[in-house]
């Protein structure tokens, strides 16, 4: 009865945890993006990309960066980027957005590769630029991450951004962001901890 009453309140505690990782998830949606239509002090509503309307919180600690307009030539040798974009049947990947981090997310951002939210099938690359040349469908580019390397290739199409530091004061009626973290509130609105916004470019990320 002793060891019978013992696993019971251990089955009990495992499914009060597995409760609270799938509460835990349930709370982080994934990434959300979407333009301001209106703000009001630290609450704006968003049209999001499928026409949903979202109203959205400023955390009291939100993170804002910017993304404005680079070019291919920015993307030297042991640049930080992130490469979102189609994998392709050779194995290399097909970019339609390329931004450079901050020096200061080097180490901290991890260079990794895996799926991706940002269009059907993509993928997100965070790795360091190796070798670029011509290829025949544009620009190849090679990148190194952890657990290995990836060819990119790099057509007119590709919006290539730069991350710069960005402020809560940017945040305006019009404003393209996309949101990085959040939480969903108990009344269905999103606090938003982590935004990227675009500087006279949309986020293609």
């Amino acid at each position: 009865m002793v060891i019978a009453h013992k696993l019971g309140r251990a089955l009990c505690a495992a499914v009060i945890l597995s409760l609270g990782a799938t509460i835990a998830v349930a709370q982080q949606p994934g990434r959300i993006r979407g333009q301001i239509e209106q703000i009001d002090g630290a609450t704006f509503s968003l049209k999001t990309r499928d026409g949903t309307m979202l109203n959205v919180k400023l955390a009291d600690d939100v993170r804002v960066a910017a993304l404005v307009k680079a070019s291919l030539a920015d993307l030297k040798p042991d640049t930080f980027v992130g490469v979102a974009g189609i994998p392709l049947p050779d194995g290399s990947i097909g970019a339609y957005s390329v931004h450079i981090f901050l020096p200061a997310q080097r180490g901290v951002v991890p260079d990794r590769h895996g799926a991706w939210d940002g269009r059907p099938n993509s993928t997100m690359t965070n790795a360091y630029v190796g070798a670029i040349a011509k290829d025949k469908d544009g620009d190849a580019v090679m990148v190194k991450y952890k657990d290995g390397e990836k060819k990119v290739l790099i057509s007119p199409e590709t919006v290539i951004a730069a991350v710069a530091p960005g402020s809560k004061d940017e945040l305006k009626a019009g404003t393209a962001i996309v949101i990085m973290a959040s939480d969903t509130q108990a009344d269905g609105s999103v606090l938003a901890k982590s935004i990227y916004l675009g500087r006279g470019i949309p986020p293609a990320m």
